[in-house]
């Protein structure tokens, strides 16, 4: 009961957001494009929700990542006031921002991947667990950065809020890098603590394989 007000919770604030985000953004297009995966996930993440239950530190890290989202959307990722602050503190000449949101790319990502694989018993052995997840975060940040490519390409010069580029020529492979960072991060810290989750759900199988 405990675990489903918390979630019911983070449900409340995240439309509360949502609608905090949609108000008055700097750029509306941009805002559309950047919460739309947020508009997505909510009802998908409803509706799956009693007959495959996530794992709360998923559901948590979802709820993160969509605050991250949402945050740029208001304020578009070069101008989100903790980007100024960050750029200040480690003397950037440009708004960091867009790095946390990369960095989440990898990292929330890479749990989702891993529980699927997991309660799917598609991967045995940690080792090739580790690997196929890695290969599917770089798979997911290199879609996205082909998205920004096509929207850059349908809208000219408007998508410039969206790309978030700044003017650094390799803001492609450092947004796909951070997000192998953000994907090895969580893989480090965080395996030992989803594994037991995982075990904890009615539906787990718990086939890591090779323990």
């Amino acid at each position: 009961m405990q675990r489903s007000h918390g979630l019911l919770g983070m449900a409340i604030a995240t439309v509360a957001l949502l609608a905090w985000s949609g108000y008055r953004p700097f750029d509306r297009a941009t805002w559309w494009l950047e919460v739309l995966p947020v508009m997505i996930a909510l009802p998908i993440l409803g509706w799956t929700y009693r007959r495959f239950p996530l794992t709360t530190l998923l559901y948590i890290g979802i709820f993160v990542h969509g605050m991250v989202l949402m945050l740029g959307g208001a304020y578009t990722y070069a101008r989100v006031p903790l980007g100024f602050w960050m750029a200040e503190l480690f003397d950037s000449t440009r708004n960091p921002y867009d790095k946390i949101g990369h960095f989440a790319q990898g990292f929330v990502p890479a749990l989702v991947a891993r529980e699927i694989l997991i309660r799917g018993a598609f991967v045995r052995g940690r080792k090739m667990l580790a690997f196929v997840v890695l290969c599917i975060v770089l798979a997911i940040s290199a879609s996205y950065e082909l998205i920004e490519w096509a929207v850059a390409i349908a809208i000219g010069q408007g998508a410039d809020e969206f790309l978030g580029t700044q003017g650094d020529p390799w803001d492609t492979q450092s947004d796909m890098f951070l997000a192998l960072i953000g994907a090895v991060t969580a893989l480090l810290l965080l395996s030992g603590i989803h594994d037991r989750q995982i075990r904890r759900l009615p539906t787990s199988r718990n086939p890591t394989g090779g323990r």
